[in-house]
Protein backbone atom coordinates (compact mmCIF):
# COMPACT_ATOMS: atom_id res chain seq x y z
CA UNK A 1 0.00 0.00 0.00
CA UNK A 2 3.05 2.23 1.22
CA UNK A 3 4.54 1.83 -2.74
CA UNK A 4 1.14 2.36 -4.34
CA UNK A 5 0.85 5.46 -2.79
CA UNK A 6 4.63 6.09 -4.03
CA UNK A 7 3.71 5.69 -7.11
CA UNK A 8 1.04 7.75 -7.16
CA UNK A 9 2.93 10.53 -5.97
CA UNK A 10 5.71 10.12 -8.48
CA UNK A 11 7.91 8.68 -6.96
CA UNK A 12 10.03 5.12 -7.18
CA UNK A 13 11.39 3.46 -3.77
CA UNK A 14 13.39 1.68 -6.11
CA UNK A 15 15.31 4.29 -7.65
CA UNK A 16 17.79 6.51 -6.94
CA UNK A 17 17.05 9.20 -8.73
CA UNK A 18 14.14 11.11 -7.69
CA UNK A 19 13.28 13.89 -9.66
CA UNK A 20 14.00 17.74 -8.35
CA UNK A 21 10.93 19.81 -6.99
CA UNK A 22 10.63 22.61 -9.39
CA UNK A 23 12.24 25.33 -8.19
CA UNK A 24 11.52 29.51 -8.04
CA UNK A 25 13.86 30.13 -11.26
CA UNK A 26 11.55 27.25 -13.38
CA UNK A 27 8.69 28.81 -12.48
CA UNK A 28 10.36 32.75 -13.20
CA UNK A 29 11.42 30.88 -15.94
CA UNK A 30 8.10 29.41 -17.68
CA UNK A 31 6.39 32.95 -16.73
CA UNK A 32 8.82 35.04 -18.51
CA UNK A 33 8.23 32.54 -21.84
CA UNK A 34 4.49 32.71 -21.65
CA UNK A 35 4.84 36.67 -21.13
CA UNK A 36 7.30 36.86 -23.98
CA UNK A 37 5.50 34.76 -26.35
CA UNK A 38 1.63 36.77 -25.36
CA UNK A 39 3.51 40.01 -25.71
CA UNK A 40 4.62 38.66 -29.64
CA UNK A 41 1.13 37.49 -30.77
CA UNK A 42 -1.09 39.52 -28.53
CA UNK A 43 -1.48 42.10 -31.34
CA UNK A 44 -2.37 39.69 -34.10
CA UNK A 45 -5.21 38.15 -31.95
CA UNK A 46 -6.29 41.53 -30.74
CA UNK A 47 -6.47 42.47 -34.99
CA UNK A 48 -8.03 39.07 -35.47
CA UNK A 49 -10.65 39.94 -32.93
CA UNK A 50 -11.58 43.20 -34.09
CA UNK A 51 -11.45 42.59 -37.41
CA UNK A 52 -13.84 39.73 -36.62
CA UNK A 53 -16.07 41.96 -34.87
CA UNK A 54 -16.04 44.49 -37.25
CA UNK A 55 -17.28 42.32 -39.80
CA UNK A 56 -19.51 41.33 -38.08
CA UNK A 57 -20.66 44.46 -36.82
CA UNK A 58 -21.21 45.66 -40.68
CA UNK A 59 -22.83 42.42 -41.54
CA UNK A 60 -25.56 42.89 -39.04
CA UNK A 61 -26.10 46.72 -39.99
CA UNK A 62 -26.17 45.92 -43.29
CA UNK A 63 -28.46 43.35 -43.21
CA UNK A 64 -31.11 45.59 -40.92
CA UNK A 65 -30.73 48.12 -43.11
CA UNK A 66 -31.31 46.48 -46.27
CA UNK A 67 -34.22 44.55 -45.06
CA UNK A 68 -35.96 47.67 -43.49
CA UNK A 69 -35.79 49.78 -46.93
CA UNK A 70 -36.99 46.54 -48.80
CA UNK A 71 -40.13 46.66 -45.84
CA UNK A 72 -40.52 50.69 -46.78
CA UNK A 73 -40.48 49.83 -50.36
CA UNK A 74 -42.90 47.31 -50.05
CA UNK A 75 -45.43 49.42 -47.78
CA UNK A 76 -44.95 52.68 -49.74
CA UNK A 77 -46.18 50.09 -52.57
CA UNK A 78 -49.35 48.89 -50.63
CA UNK A 79 -50.14 52.56 -49.80
CA UNK A 80 -49.64 53.88 -53.26
CA UNK A 81 -52.40 50.86 -54.70
CA UNK A 82 -54.48 51.86 -51.21
CA UNK A 83 -55.06 55.49 -53.04
CA UNK A 84 -55.95 54.48 -56.33
CA UNK A 85 -58.14 51.96 -55.28
CA UNK A 86 -62.05 52.98 -56.05
CA UNK A 87 -61.04 55.30 -58.58
CA UNK A 88 -60.97 55.26 -62.67
CA UNK A 89 -57.33 54.56 -62.66
CA UNK A 90 -57.50 51.97 -60.21
CA UNK A 91 -60.11 49.93 -62.36
CA UNK A 92 -56.91 49.58 -64.70
CA UNK A 93 -54.92 48.67 -62.12
CA UNK A 94 -54.63 45.40 -59.86
CA UNK A 95 -56.38 45.65 -56.60
CA UNK A 96 -55.36 45.64 -53.36
CA UNK A 97 -55.51 42.64 -52.03
CA UNK A 98 -53.62 41.10 -55.51
CA UNK A 99 -50.72 43.66 -55.23
CA UNK A 100 -50.27 43.48 -51.35
CA UNK A 101 -49.98 39.28 -51.71
CA UNK A 102 -47.46 40.46 -54.68
CA UNK A 103 -45.86 42.81 -53.05
CA UNK A 104 -45.16 40.45 -49.51
CA UNK A 105 -44.22 37.79 -51.76
CA UNK A 106 -41.79 39.99 -53.56
CA UNK A 107 -40.22 41.48 -50.41
CA UNK A 108 -39.60 38.20 -48.63
CA UNK A 109 -37.70 36.84 -51.92
CA UNK A 110 -35.63 40.12 -51.69
CA UNK A 111 -35.43 39.93 -47.95
CA UNK A 112 -34.43 36.35 -47.74
CA UNK A 113 -31.54 36.70 -50.75
CA UNK A 114 -30.07 39.95 -49.49
CA UNK A 115 -29.51 38.08 -45.98
CA UNK A 116 -28.04 34.88 -47.30
CA UNK A 117 -25.82 37.00 -49.49
CA UNK A 118 -24.77 39.26 -46.75
CA UNK A 119 -24.48 36.29 -43.89
CA UNK A 120 -22.71 33.98 -46.31
CA UNK A 121 -20.21 36.50 -47.52
CA UNK A 122 -18.89 37.65 -43.70
CA UNK A 123 -18.73 33.92 -42.65
CA UNK A 124 -16.41 33.93 -45.84
CA UNK A 125 -14.48 36.78 -44.67
CA UNK A 126 -14.30 35.18 -41.07
CA UNK A 127 -12.94 32.10 -42.17
CA UNK A 128 -10.72 33.79 -43.94
CA UNK A 129 -9.18 35.81 -41.15
CA UNK A 130 -8.28 32.95 -39.18
CA UNK A 131 -6.12 31.72 -42.46
CA UNK A 132 -8.06 28.99 -43.33
CA UNK A 133 -7.72 27.78 -46.75
CA UNK A 134 -11.35 28.20 -48.31
CA UNK A 135 -10.95 26.46 -51.72
CA UNK A 136 -11.71 23.06 -50.24
CA UNK A 137 -14.80 24.44 -48.51
CA UNK A 138 -15.64 25.89 -51.49
CA UNK A 139 -15.64 23.29 -53.81
CA UNK A 140 -17.33 20.81 -51.21
CA UNK A 141 -20.07 23.47 -51.15
CA UNK A 142 -20.02 23.12 -55.30
CA UNK A 143 -20.54 19.71 -55.34
CA UNK A 144 -23.25 19.67 -52.89
CA UNK A 145 -25.50 22.16 -54.67
CA UNK A 146 -25.01 20.54 -57.99
CA UNK A 147 -26.28 17.11 -56.15
CA UNK A 148 -29.10 18.82 -54.27
CA UNK A 149 -30.00 20.67 -57.57
CA UNK A 150 -30.43 17.56 -59.73
CA UNK A 151 -31.83 15.93 -56.59
CA UNK A 152 -34.22 18.30 -55.84
CA UNK A 153 -34.92 19.76 -59.50
CA UNK A 154 -37.96 20.15 -59.65
CA UNK A 155 -38.41 22.24 -56.16
CA UNK A 156 -35.70 24.74 -57.78
CA UNK A 157 -37.83 24.69 -60.72
CA UNK A 158 -41.12 25.48 -59.52
CA UNK A 159 -39.41 27.85 -56.88
CA UNK A 160 -37.82 29.83 -59.82
CA UNK A 161 -40.96 29.86 -61.94
CA UNK A 162 -42.68 31.46 -59.17
CA UNK A 163 -40.54 34.09 -58.35
CA UNK A 164 -40.06 34.84 -62.49
CA UNK A 165 -44.05 34.80 -62.23
CA UNK A 166 -44.52 37.02 -59.56
CA UNK A 167 -41.73 39.64 -60.43
CA UNK A 168 -43.92 39.92 -64.25
CA UNK A 169 -47.12 40.40 -62.71
CA UNK A 170 -48.67 37.72 -64.85
CA UNK A 171 -51.32 36.35 -62.77
CA UNK A 172 -52.75 37.35 -59.30
CA UNK A 173 -55.48 36.75 -56.30
CA UNK A 174 -58.71 37.30 -58.15
CA UNK A 175 -58.10 36.69 -61.88
CA UNK A 176 -59.47 34.15 -64.01
CA UNK A 177 -56.54 32.42 -65.70
CA UNK A 178 -56.30 29.11 -68.18
CA UNK A 179 -53.11 27.66 -67.07
CA UNK A 180 -53.08 24.02 -69.50
CA UNK A 181 -53.51 22.15 -66.81
CA UNK A 182 -56.43 24.07 -65.38
CA UNK A 183 -58.95 26.64 -65.07
CA UNK A 184 -60.24 28.67 -62.62
CA UNK A 185 -60.09 32.10 -60.39
CA UNK A 186 -56.71 32.33 -58.75
CA UNK A 187 -57.14 32.33 -55.02
CA UNK A 188 -53.24 32.37 -53.98
CA UNK A 189 -50.30 32.70 -55.40
CA UNK A 190 -47.38 31.05 -54.20
CA UNK A 191 -43.30 30.70 -54.98
CA UNK A 192 -44.39 27.36 -55.68
CA UNK A 193 -47.58 26.24 -56.27
CA UNK A 194 -50.96 28.49 -57.29
CA UNK A 195 -54.30 27.62 -56.25
CA UNK A 196 -56.90 27.68 -58.37
CA UNK A 197 -61.11 27.38 -57.72
CA UNK A 198 -62.25 25.60 -60.45
CA UNK A 199 -66.25 26.53 -61.95
CA UNK A 200 -67.48 23.83 -60.14
CA UNK A 201 -65.92 25.18 -56.87
CA UNK A 202 -62.89 22.62 -56.97
CA UNK A 203 -59.56 24.12 -55.66
CA UNK A 204 -56.59 22.92 -58.16
CA UNK A 205 -53.46 23.09 -56.88
CA UNK A 206 -50.71 24.00 -59.80
CA UNK A 207 -46.88 23.46 -59.71
CA UNK A 208 -45.32 26.94 -60.84
CA UNK A 209 -42.76 24.41 -62.72
CA UNK A 210 -45.83 22.45 -64.73
CA UNK A 211 -47.59 25.65 -66.34
CA UNK A 212 -46.24 26.28 -69.74
CA UNK A 213 -48.55 28.79 -71.05
CA UNK A 214 -50.98 31.28 -69.09
CA UNK A 215 -54.05 32.87 -70.85
CA UNK A 216 -54.93 35.50 -68.05
CA UNK A 217 -58.57 36.84 -68.91
CA UNK A 218 -58.70 39.42 -66.24
CA UNK A 219 -56.24 41.87 -66.88
CA UNK A 220 -56.72 45.03 -69.73
CA UNK A 221 -60.19 44.74 -70.79
CA UNK A 222 -62.79 42.15 -71.83
CA UNK A 223 -65.60 41.44 -74.81
CA UNK A 224 -68.88 40.65 -74.01
CA UNK A 225 -70.68 39.37 -77.31
CA UNK A 226 -74.11 38.11 -77.89
CA UNK A 227 -75.12 36.29 -80.28
CA UNK A 228 -79.58 37.37 -81.52
CA UNK A 229 -81.71 35.09 -83.63
CA UNK A 230 -84.34 36.14 -85.36
CA UNK A 231 -86.28 34.77 -88.24
CA UNK A 232 -85.68 35.39 -91.72
CA UNK A 233 -88.27 37.87 -92.73
CA UNK A 234 -87.60 40.52 -90.14
CA UNK A 235 -86.39 44.48 -90.97
CA UNK A 236 -82.91 44.43 -90.55
CA UNK A 237 -82.97 48.48 -90.48
CA UNK A 238 -85.85 47.79 -87.24
CA UNK A 239 -83.53 44.86 -85.72
CA UNK A 240 -80.58 47.24 -86.05
CA UNK A 241 -81.84 50.41 -84.38
CA UNK A 242 -83.86 48.32 -81.96
CA UNK A 243 -79.98 46.96 -80.91
CA UNK A 244 -78.28 50.45 -81.02
CA UNK A 245 -81.19 51.94 -78.87
CA UNK A 246 -80.58 48.97 -75.96
CA UNK A 247 -76.92 49.48 -76.14
CA UNK A 248 -77.12 53.53 -75.44
CA UNK A 249 -79.72 53.32 -72.68
CA UNK A 250 -77.51 50.53 -71.01
CA UNK A 251 -74.81 52.47 -71.28
CA UNK A 252 -76.52 55.37 -69.83
CA UNK A 253 -77.46 53.15 -66.59
CA UNK A 254 -75.72 52.11 -63.30
CA UNK A 255 -73.60 50.73 -62.92
CA UNK A 256 -73.21 48.97 -66.15
CA UNK A 257 -71.98 53.07 -67.41
CA UNK A 258 -68.68 52.07 -65.60
CA UNK A 259 -68.40 48.46 -66.25
CA UNK A 260 -69.02 49.26 -70.38
CA UNK A 261 -65.31 50.89 -71.35
CA UNK A 262 -67.15 51.24 -75.02
CA UNK A 263 -70.47 51.60 -77.12
CA UNK A 264 -72.19 48.63 -77.75
CA UNK A 265 -71.68 47.48 -81.22
CA UNK A 266 -74.11 45.75 -83.98
CA UNK A 267 -71.20 44.09 -85.87
CA UNK A 268 -73.84 42.89 -88.17
CA UNK A 269 -74.92 39.62 -89.31
CA UNK A 270 -72.70 36.63 -88.41
CA UNK A 271 -74.38 33.76 -90.56
CA UNK A 272 -78.18 33.78 -92.65
CA UNK A 273 -79.88 30.28 -92.48
CA UNK A 274 -83.41 29.30 -94.43
CA UNK A 275 -84.75 29.85 -91.21
CA UNK A 276 -82.69 32.05 -89.10
CA UNK A 277 -80.40 34.51 -89.48
CA UNK A 278 -77.67 35.78 -86.47
CA UNK A 279 -76.93 39.09 -85.50
CA UNK A 280 -73.82 39.72 -83.54
CA UNK A 281 -73.39 42.50 -81.12
CA UNK A 282 -70.36 43.25 -78.90
CA UNK A 283 -68.72 45.46 -76.39
CA UNK A 284 -65.85 46.59 -74.25
CA UNK A 285 -66.10 45.63 -70.88
CA UNK A 286 -63.78 46.12 -67.50
CA UNK A 287 -62.10 42.74 -67.14
CA UNK A 288 -63.52 40.03 -65.34
CA UNK A 289 -67.29 41.68 -66.23
CA UNK A 290 -68.19 40.12 -69.55
CA UNK A 291 -70.98 37.28 -68.46
CA UNK A 292 -72.58 39.90 -66.57
CA UNK A 293 -72.66 42.48 -69.69
CA UNK A 294 -73.44 39.70 -71.36
CA UNK A 295 -76.73 38.59 -69.52
CA UNK A 296 -77.57 41.87 -69.44
CA UNK A 297 -77.51 42.27 -72.76
CA UNK A 298 -80.06 39.17 -73.73
CA UNK A 299 -82.56 40.70 -71.20
CA UNK A 300 -82.67 43.79 -72.29
CA UNK A 301 -82.74 43.15 -76.04
CA UNK A 302 -85.83 40.86 -75.48
CA UNK A 303 -87.34 43.06 -73.60
CA UNK A 304 -87.62 45.68 -76.82
CA UNK A 305 -87.80 42.84 -79.26
CA UNK A 306 -90.98 42.03 -77.32
CA UNK A 307 -92.22 45.89 -77.32
CA UNK A 308 -91.31 46.31 -80.86
CA UNK A 309 -93.04 43.01 -81.96
CA UNK A 310 -89.84 41.27 -83.28
CA UNK A 311 -90.13 37.72 -83.32
CA UNK A 312 -86.70 35.55 -82.42
CA UNK A 313 -86.05 32.05 -83.37
CA UNK A 314 -87.40 30.00 -80.60
CA UNK A 315 -91.10 31.62 -79.68
CA UNK A 316 -94.21 30.30 -80.77
CA UNK A 317 -94.47 28.10 -83.84
CA UNK A 318 -97.11 29.22 -86.72
CA UNK A 319 -99.95 27.82 -86.71
CA UNK A 320 -100.81 24.77 -89.22
CA UNK A 321 -103.53 25.64 -92.00
CA UNK A 322 -106.32 22.94 -92.18
CA UNK A 323 -106.79 21.29 -95.66
CA UNK A 324 -109.97 20.02 -96.77
CA UNK A 325 -109.80 16.16 -96.63
CA UNK A 326 -109.00 14.22 -99.96
CA UNK A 327 -112.55 12.34 -101.54
CA UNK A 328 -110.59 9.55 -102.90
CA UNK A 329 -108.56 9.07 -99.49
CA UNK A 330 -111.16 6.29 -98.90
CA UNK A 331 -111.79 4.55 -102.53
CA UNK A 332 -109.50 1.65 -103.47
CA UNK A 333 -107.51 1.38 -106.46
CA UNK A 334 -108.46 0.09 -109.60
CA UNK A 335 -108.28 -3.76 -110.19
CA UNK A 336 -108.36 -5.67 -113.70
CA UNK A 337 -110.71 -7.95 -111.75
CA UNK A 338 -113.66 -5.52 -111.84
CA UNK A 339 -114.23 -6.06 -115.31
CA UNK A 340 -116.31 -9.48 -116.16
CA UNK A 341 -114.44 -9.17 -119.46
CA UNK A 342 -111.03 -8.36 -118.39
CA UNK A 343 -108.61 -11.65 -120.05
CA UNK A 344 -107.79 -11.63 -116.13
CA UNK A 345 -111.07 -12.50 -115.35
CA UNK A 346 -111.22 -14.63 -117.98
CA UNK A 347 -108.15 -16.25 -116.30
CA UNK A 348 -109.74 -16.69 -113.07
CA UNK A 349 -113.01 -18.41 -114.07
CA UNK A 350 -113.77 -21.90 -113.49
CA UNK A 351 -113.52 -24.51 -116.37
CA UNK A 352 -117.12 -25.77 -117.36
CA UNK A 353 -117.49 -29.43 -117.17
CA UNK A 354 -117.29 -31.65 -120.84
CA UNK A 355 -121.24 -32.33 -122.05
CA UNK A 356 -120.87 -36.28 -121.66
CA UNK A 357 -119.57 -36.18 -118.29
CA UNK A 358 -122.90 -34.08 -117.46
CA UNK A 359 -124.93 -36.76 -118.68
Amino acid sequence: MFLSVLSAAGTDPDDKTTPKPPTLEDAQEHATNAASWVEQNWSAWLGIGLRILLIVAVAVVLRVVIRRSITKLIERMNRTAQSVNGTALGGLLVNVERRRQRSQAIGSVLRSVASFLILGTAALMILGTFQINLAPLLASAGVAGVAIGFGARNLVTDFLSGVFMILEDQYGVGDSIDAGVASGEVIEVGLRVTKLRGDNGEIWYVRNGEVKRIGNLSQGWSTAGVDVTVRPDEDLEKVQATLIEVGESMAKDEPWNERLWGPVEVLGLDSVLLDSMVVRVSAKTMPGNALGVERELRWRIKRAFDAEGIRIVGGLPLQATEEAPDPSAGMAAPSAYASSTSPQSLAASPIAPPPNLAK
